[in-house]
C-alpha cells in the first residue's frame, strides 16, 4: 500500500511504500544534499545544480522554468521543491501529470533542519544522513549569540537588491553573530539605492557569487563600505553546506 503523507503547504502526497527509489530535485541545495546522501536515487536535476561537482544526472532546465515532460519521462517516485524557489504553477501542473510533488517551506535555519530530517527519514525513508546531525549540532542552538558584527548582503545589482526579512540567509546570519541591517525590512529581498546600501550601517558588505556574481572587479568598487567576497552556497543552501557555512560565517568578520 501507498503512503500519504501530507507536505509543508498541507498538500497530500503519495509515496511508495517503502524508500524512494527515483528522485527529481528542482532545488540546488536539496541537489547536494540527496546526491550526499543517497547519489544513485537522484535521476534529474536542475541545470544550476553545480554540486557535487562530479554530479552527472539528466538535467530538467532551470528551478524557474523546468522542462515539466522531461521530467515525467525521467518517471520519478518524488520531485522534491521548495515554496522560494519553485513556481506553484510548475508544482500544480506536475501534479495533474500524476507526478508526486514535495514541498519545503524554509524561511529559516530551524525549518531547514526539520524540513531536512523530515525529508530523509519519513519521506524518503532513508534514515538520517550522516551529515544532518553535525549540521544539527553547530546550528541548533535556540538562542542567537551575541551581535558581533552588522552586515548586508546585496544579491543583485542595477537595480540594486539586498536579502531582507524573513529569509533563510537573515537567519543564518544571525545564528552566527552577524546582524543583517535590512533583517526588519518589509520585503524579504527589497530593490534599495545604491547611496542608502552604502550607509545602511553596515560593518561589512557581503557579495555573494549567485544569484548576481559579484567578484573583485565587479562590485566592491561600487562601496566605500569594507567588502567580503563569499560563496552564495555558504549563505543560501541547507545541506551538507551547512558544515561549511558554520565554519565560514564564524570568521567572516574578524578576518576582514
Amino acid at each position: 500500500m501507498p503512503r500519504i503523507l501530507t507536505d509543508d503547504l498541507g498538500h497530500q502526497v503519495e509515496l511508495p511504500d517503502g524508500p524512494v527509489r527515483r528522485v527529481v530535485s528542482l532545488v540546488p541545495s536539496l541537489t547536494e544534499a540527496i546526491a550526499a546522501t543517497r547519489a544513485e536515487a537522484l535521476v534529474g536535476a536542475t541545470d544550476w545544480c553545480t554540486h557535487p561537482r562530479d554530479l552527472d544526472v539528466p538535467r530538467v532546465r532551470g528551478t524557474k522554468n523546468p522542462d515539466r515532460a522531461a521530467i515525467a519521462a525521467l518517471e520519478p517516485e518524488l520531485v522534491v521543491v521548495v515554496q522560494e524557489e519553485n513556481r506553484e504553477l510548475d508544482v500544480r501542473r506536475l501534479r495533474e501529470a500524476g507526478v508526486p510533488v514535495w514541498v519545503c517551506v524554509i524561511e529559516s535555519v530551524p525549518q531547514a533542519l526539520a524540513a531536512m530530517r523530515r525529508l530523509f527519514t519519513e519521506v524518503l525513508a532513508w534514515g538520517a544522513p550522516l551529515w544532518l546531525p553535525q549540521g544539527e549540532q553547530a546550528w541548533g542552538t535556540p538562542d542567537l549569540p551575541p551581535v558581533r558584527a552588522s552586515v548586508a548582503v546585496p544579491i543583485w545589482r542595477d537595480p540594486w537588491m539586498a536579502v531582507g526579512s524573513r529569509t533563510f540567509t537573515t537567519d543564518l546570519l544571525a545564528r552566527a553573530g552577524l546582524r543583517n541591517v535590512y533583517a526588519d525590512h518589509e520585503q524579504r529581498y527589497p530593490h534599495v539605492d545604491l547611496e542608502d546600501l552604502d550607509t545602511a550601517g553596515a560593518d561589512l558588505m557581503l557579495l555573494p557569487d549567485e544569484p548576481y556574481e559579484f567578484t573583485t572587479a565587479d562590485g566592491p568598487e561600487a562601496f566605500t563600505t569594507p567588502t567580503r567576497l563569499i560563496s552564495g552556497r555558504l549563505l543560501t543552501w541547507y545541506g551538507p553546506s551547512l558544515l561549511e557555512a558554520w565554519q565560514e560565517l564564524r570568521v567572516v568578520h574578524e578576518d576582514r
